[in-house]
């Protein structure tokens, strides 16, 4: 009887023993990568619904000299997406709005010819073809952007990409708009509307959406990184960094995991939408195997599919992938360029034993 309890109590020490040397290895790695005295990053990995690893690195704001952790806020970018496309399936699901409405319905003082052939599903799966509004801003005009100056700049272009439906080009223009259908459906700003539908019920209490007057508390500060010297690339010095609906999200990755639970859970958040949005809905290369859903790539299928995204503005970097089939994630947030997190992630998968094959680097998907 007495060796029916060692063994079982071996294999535990055993299990034990690998997840510490697993965890001793991304530390390890993270260290190496992001030093303690320099702009950094927080990471966060979930295996089985649990949180096996999570851990801030290096300096938050380099005046201050406050450290990383994972209640520290960054801008996470086009990882807002994410959240955009689940507010607008909302709506949709709420029957306020239709994918296949025509953006003609919501803009009715853009040209016909253009406003007239996309739809909000052509937004979400950066299949419009609209053109980036970048190029037809005059900077000297504007000490700040937000998406209603979008309208103006873009409303009256009377040329594509390509037709509507027909390619993929990423497009943060798409998303912009997303977010100001939102608030002429909903009748709320875009910030309350995601706070009400999901900071709110999920408890991301230190979550926001960029806005006039907003304080973000225990806030990182953005970094470019130039032969190894760093200077700030904030909201100051980027007059697009605080448009909304493609980018304008700060979180924590204390915050961000409840938004990852309440995904693999089903629980809270409407699971069919999640499951939409995270499922192939215009394909980008079928060599590749690789398609947008609404706010996520999505690559391979069965087993081997992987659902992933990263963030990028001014001197902020972010990433997130998750794998289904092993109910496992990783995230990271990092207030500095001049680090590939996508190569970084995939170290960290080979870390954690989780096969990515199917991945496929979304940087040429997204310039």
């Amino acid at each position: 009887m007495k060796h029916l309890v060692i063994i079982p109590l071996v294999m535990l020490m055993g299990a034990q023993a690998s997840a510490q040397e697993m965890n001793d290895r991304l530390d390890s790695l993270m260290s190496s990568i992001y030093p303690n005295d320099k702009p950094g990053a927080a990471i966060a990995i979930v295996k089985n619904r649990k949180v096996v690893f999570k851990k801030g690195y290096g300096i938050a704001d380099l005046d201050s000299k406050t450290i990383i952790t994972s209640s520290t806020n960054f801008n996470i970018g086009s990882m807002t997406k994410q959240f955009t496309a689940y507010c607008t399936l909302k709506l949709q699901n709420q029957g306020k709005l239709s994918l296949d409405d025509k953006l003609i319905e919501f803009f009715p003082d853009f040209i016909p010819e253009v406003a007239g052939t996309m739809t909000i599903r052509h937004l979400l799966t950066h299949s419009s073809g609209i053109m980036d509004y970048y190029d037809y801003v005059d900077k000297g005009r504007y000490t700040e952007f937000s998406d209603k100056d979008i309208l103006p700049v873009i409303k009256s272009i009377d040329s594509t990409y390509f037709p509507a439906g027909s390619r993929y080009r990423y497009s943060n223009t798409a998303y912009c708009l997303l977010s100001l259908i939102i608030e002429k459906v909903s009748g709320k700003r875009f910030p309350e509307f995601v706070q009400d539908n999901i900071f709110k019920p999920l408890k991301m209490d230190n979550s926001d959406v960029i806005h006039h007057g907003l304080e973000i508390s225990n806030r990182a500060v953005g970094y470019e990184c130039e032969n190894d010297s760093f200077k700030i690339s904030d909201a100051k010095q980027n007059l697009f960094f605080s448009t909304r609906g493609d980018g304008g999200i700060y979180t924590s990755i204390d915050d961000y995991l409840k938004w990852i639970m309440a995904i693999q859970s089903g629980k809270v958040l409407n699971p069919h939408l999640t499951k939409e949005a995270q499922s192939a809905q215009f394909l980008i290369d079928s060599r590749e195997d690789i398609s947008y859903g609404f706010g996520w790539f999505i690559a391979g299928s069965g087993e081997d599919k992987l659902i992933y995204h990263p963030g990028s503005n001014s001197g902020f970097r972010t990433i997130v992938l998750m794998k289904p089939s092993q109910e496992y994630s990783v995230v990271i947030f990092s207030n500095r360029s001049g680090i590939d997190l996508e190569d970084l992630v995939r170290r960290v998968n080979k870390i954690c034993q989780i096969d990515d094959k199917a991945y496929v680097k979304s940087e040429a998907m997204t310039s």
